[in-house]
């Protein structure tokens, strides 16, 4: 590791991620196409309407066969190994609006034991056991489109319960996650409408009404659910199959789905995760902005910030979500993200924003601890559960900005940095390292990634100087020497294969820490070196997870990531 190669690296990373930049001023990025988005959009248009939306469907199933396997199956992108759901959802899709391959149904018959009612509908259940916030949709999908022939075992969604106050939903321990309302409203419905009906049906039926009224309320204003082509397509096609085809949440559903469509006719997982991306990218070039960038990019995540009450989550003002669209919803990650940025760009001098932003983040804090990802004691689901390196960023935001809060704030953040440690402590496990919820690695045999949880918890927890931090920094660093591999970098787990952008953040930990582990870092530069002269920098990588465990990658991670450990190298040295 030379100081020559290291700025080599860092000169043509600064010029790339320059280049990213869009003329709005953001980062935007390009999220890895999706089997399943693209299934779901091309039923739901056809579900509409097939003849108006005929070119769309006709694209998207040209994708689909173009991207299907040998074998008949379809992994979440196209780097992605084969799994259940996405070949699934590709199969129904294709069932109803083309000719399904011969050999899909064969592979769907060796995953379930078979292809009947009681194959399909046991294998999804057992997939995502008592969530049934993506089994659902994906069931009554599959009834849709004729495959499975009785709807009578898919589950019931209580649609109803949406007409009441949000507050009271943590009470009802609800079978789908805080982000999933309108789906429960939309899969619900249409699950009522269709099936044996109950003595509860007629009572349940006075209830359609308003809920749609929730609906309606909860869609944004271009009709994109969360930014995501899943949701609204899953909502679109339901609502269609209801007999609701003019319904103004149906039209504005499918406005968006042909509004995001891509040239080759695919559709990514979400929109973009602009907020995500600017705020790792502002990381990433600290040092190389000068004060007029600064103050600009300054501007724009101030702007980011939700102003309002969030009708989905009902989080108060003050968070920023992913991207600055409409249909984003603030969260604990990205608000923090966003708090590191501004205290990058504006030397840390105090604003309205940062005081917003921290109170938000104080707001969310379960009473276990930790830090969730929406909304505080929803439920025990799955995104609804405290976080290990959301926690750290939470606290890393926290320590940055302290010194610049009133008295009264200064305090609240000791306390709840006080409990947050607590809580990390607790969750992490007697090896040093900790699991993280939104990034995984699909080669391990779980798909989880306790090497990006813990790099994470690592980097964020050098900043802070309680003794406590640095006990569980030592720890966590500990097991990521302990499982680097043999050519230098990291896989998601000990002994799965190394990664470009697992390894960064495990360098960048090691780093963070100035550690005295300089064969580590040694040979941990020497692989990134390899796939930078190699050209195989950029190569797409699934490490990135999203609701219900779908895979994707986006082209800024390998960047930004790759960066943030250069200059941590580089300032170590």
């Amino acid at each position: 590791m030379t100081d020559t190669r290291i700025e080599e690296m860092t000169g043509k990373l600064v010029e790339l991620l320059r280049q990213r930049r869009t003329p709005g001023g953001m980062w935007r990025g390009e999220l890895s196409s999706s089997a399943v988005s693209t299934s779901v959009s091309v039923f739901a248009l056809y579900m509409n309407d097939r003849e108006k939306y005929a070119s769309y469907i006709r694209q998207g199933v040209l994708w689909l066969k173009k991207t299907m396997r040998t074998d008949g199956s379809w992994g979440d992108t196209v780097e992605s190994p084969p799994n259940m759901t996405a070949t699934l959802l590709a199969y129904a899709s294709l069932c109803a609006v083309d000719n399904a391959p011969e050999e899909t149904k064969t592979c769907l018959t060796a995953k379930f034991g078979g292809i009947t009612d009681s194959h399909i509908i046991n294998g999804v259940l057992a997939c995502y056991g008592r969530d049934l916030t993506f089994s659902a949709p994906i069931l009554v999908m599959c009834a849709l489109a004729g495959i499975i022939k009785s709807w009578d075992s898919i589950p019931r969604l209580p649609f109803e319960i949406s007409v009441l106050p949000q507050k009271l939903f943590r009470f009802f321990r609800l079978p789908v996650v805080s982000y999933a309302i309108p789906a429960l409203i939309a899969v619900g419905i249409l699950r009522h409408k269709k099936g044996k009906k109950t003595l509860l049906s007629p009572l349940r039926e006075t209830f359609i009404g308003k809920s749609l009224e929730t609906l309606v309320r909860l869609q944004p204003v271009h009709g994109g659910f969360l930014e995501a082509a899943p949701l609204t397509a899953f909502v679109a096609m339901c609502m269609s199959g209801a007999g609701y085809r003019d319904h103004t949440a149906t039209r504005k559903g499918v406005d968006f789905l042909t509004d995001t469509v891509r040239e080759d006719g695919a559709w990514p997982i979400d929109t973009d995760l602009a907020c995500w991306v600017t705020a790792l990218s502002v990381r990433a070039l600290e040092g190389d902005l000068d004060s007029g960038e600064k103050l600009s990019l300054a501007g724009i995540i101030k702007g980011s910030a939700f102003a309002f009450r969030h009708p989905f989550t009902g989080a108060m003002e003050g968070g920023w979500g992913w991207t600055d669209l409409a249909g984003s919803a603030p969260d604990a990650d990205d608000t923090a993200g966003a708090l590191v940025a501004l205290h990058i760009l504006s030397d840390g001098r105090y604003c309205r924003e940062a005081r917003k932003g921290v109170e938000w983040l104080l707001s969310l804090q379960n009473s276990d601890g930790g830090m969730p990802t929406f909304c505080r004691g929803w439920g025990k689901l799955p995104f609804d559960r405290s976080s290990p390196d959301i926690s750290a960023h939470a606290m890393l935001a926290f320590e940055l900005w302290h010194g610049s809060l009133p008295a009264d704030l200064k305090n609240r953040c000791a306390r709840s940095a006080g409990r947050l440690l607590k809580w990390m402590d607790r969750a992490q496990a007697s090896d040093g390292s900790w699991t993280p919820l939104w990034f995984g690695d699909q080669n391990a045999a779980d798909g989880r990634s306790p090497v990006y949880g813990t790099a994470m918890a690592v980097e964020y927890l050098s900043a802070m100087k309680h003794p406590q931090a640095g006990e569980m920094r030592e720890k966590g660093l500990k097991y990521i020497l302990s499982v680097q591999n043999g050519d230098g970098g990291w896989g998601g787990a000990r002994d799965v294969p190394s990664k470009v952008t697992l390894t960064a953040r495990a360098l960048a930990a090691i780093a963070s820490c100035r550690h005295t582990a300089t064969d580590a870092a040694e040979r941990a530069f020497d692989y990134l070196y390899r796939k930078y002269a190699a050209g195989e920098l950029l190569q797409p990588e699934p490490v990135g997870l999203y609701f219900a465990r779908l895979w994707y990658s986006e082209e800024l991670y390998n960047i930004t990531f790759v960066l943030n450990a250069l200059k941590k190298l580089r300032t170590d040295k």
